[in-house]
């Protein structure tokens, strides 16, 4: 069956700058004493193909705007996806009537005027190729990709399917202390999910995906089919093993979790609301001595493409950096926005983000833990007796206190070997010991995402089995 989705015009030379602008204008002029404007217009386009044949297709246009206004210490927000004169009216009415029956905070505001600005220069975000490519070529793509899953081996009798997707788009950020910025960028990848089964009838699944901001810089369809098919093959035969304590190596898929979790521990809204193990240890060792955390949303790719958190200027308008979030193992900033600066007496780090409506919340850009020196396989090799995680399940971690309890999926290590697969096990431990029980990295730090992390082992953890 083949659904397909059409909405909304396809992006048009609409001056988003200048609408953002005006916009700003008509809310100062209702009788705000600030204002700030965000547009977002975009297409996207995807489809999913099932044993050859298209499952789904969506092609979909976009484009909105978000009001976020002041009174003095009050602030609302409101949004619409109706940009005519009257639909404009609407919102900046809603907004205005909103603002007067918020209650004050101290806190809230607009950034000051000499702080905003964006990053120099052209941060290669959008490429016109990704739309070059015709419909019916998209679509062959996700074929391929199943098509090579498929015929890696016999085992691999069927898949949950292929998909591509593609999308580009623009946000204007304007607010009535003159910042207007603009921001242009694409996007274009695809994956596939092979199930294979084994001599008993027990299936596995896996996936592998490609994806960039340019169509160039794709794998071959050949190449990720074959990658998803190697993957679900290596789960067959899995088994459940006794509980233990071992070392547990992750691999890159699994260990960028930890460098989020360090992320989102150290945001400032976690930490005025004394929501995060980590508050109150800013300057202190968190990580193993030797291990640095990075936050830049400023970043260029090897390939010369701007990275999947890059950005010119974040949700409020001030210009992306590069942050050291951990140096050597300490703790070295918080992640701010304006207002969780303001709340902790300190800077924002331009960390802010943004949605069309709401308040700005805080996000990373492209955060990753630099790589060791160290091959995955010379960390494995070094493992007596430990669990390879390929996989984790849930979202067992208390923030507060820092307990760490998830699912997990991988290959077993013997004598510095992968032997079988494993599931149905849990691996257990308290964030702040297995943060600095990292005792090695892998050099194989590469750019799936906008957070990533070489493969890593984290030493002294629980393994809860049968």
């Amino acid at each position: 069956m083949t659904e397909t989705a059409v909405n909304s015009p396809s992006t048009s030379e609409l001056d988003l700058e200048s609408l953002a602008a005006d916009v700003v204008k008509l809310a100062v002029k209702a009788g705000a004493s600030d204002a700030e404007a965000a547009v977002r217009e975009g297409e996207e386009f995807s489809v999913t193909v099932r044993l050859g044949e298209v499952e789904k297709l969506v092609e979909s246009g976009s484009r909105a705007l978000g009001l976020r206004v002041f009174q003095g210490k009050r602030s609302a927000t409101a949004s619409t996806s109706d940009l005519t004169a009257d639909g404009i009216r609407q919102l900046v009415d809603s907004a205005m009537a909103l603002v007067k029956i918020t209650e004050e905070d101290e806190f809230a505001g607009l950034p000051e005027a000499g702080e905003f600005g964006r990053y120099p220069g052209d941060l290669h975000l959008y490429f016109d190729d990704v739309n070059s490519l015709p419909g019916e070529e998209r679509i062959e793509m996700a074929r391929r990709a199943e098509a090579a899953a498929l015929a890696y081996d016999p085992r691999i009798g069927s898949a949950r399917g292929a998909s591509f997707e593609t999308s580009n788009g623009r946000k204007v950020l304007a607010n009535s202390r003159g910042f207007v910025g603009a921001n242009r960028a694409s996007y274009v990848g695809f994956g596939v999910v092979p199930l294979a089964k084994d001599e008993n009838g027990a299936m596995q699944r896996d996936y592998w995906d490609t994806s960039a901001r340019r169509l160039a810089d794709l794998d071959t369809p050949e190449a990720v089919g074959r990658e998803a098919a190697r993957r679900a093959l290596r789960k067959l035969g899995a088994r459940r093993m006794p509980t233990q304590q071992i070392p547990i190596v992750f691999a890159p898929e699994t260990a960028r979790s930890f460098v989020g979790l360090v992320f989102d521990a150290s945001s400032g809204d976690a930490i005025w609301r004394h929501a995060s193990f980590l508050a109150g240890k800013l300057g202190e060792q968190i990580l193993s001595p030797g291990l640095n955390i990075i936050d830049d949303s400023t970043m260029i790719l090897p390939n010369g493409t701007g990275g999947y958190g890059t950005s010119p200027f974040d949700g409020e308008g001030l210009p992306s950096r590069h942050n050291v979030v951990v140096e050597d193992g300490v703790l070295k900033t918080y992640m701010l926005n304006t207002y969780a600066a303001r709340k902790l007496g300190m800077k924002s780090t331009h960390n802010a983000s943004r949605g069309l409506a709401g308040t700005p919340g805080i996000a990373a850009g492209n955060l990753y833990l630099e790589p060791g020196t160290q091959t995955p396989e010379e960390i494995i090799k070094a493992v007596p007796r430990g669990l390879y995680v390929t996989s984790l399940i849930g979202f067992g971690v208390n923030m507060v206190t820092g307990d760490y309890s998830r699912g997990a999926a991988g290959l077993w290590i013997e004598n510095g070997e992968l032997t079988h697969a494993v599931e149905e096990v849990t691996i257990a431990g308290k964030l702040a010991d297995m943060l600095r029980n990292i005792t090695a990295v892998g050099n194989d730090l590469r750019w799936r995402g906008a957070v990533v992390s070489p493969t890593i082992r984290i030493d002294g953890m629980t393994l809860a089995g049968a």
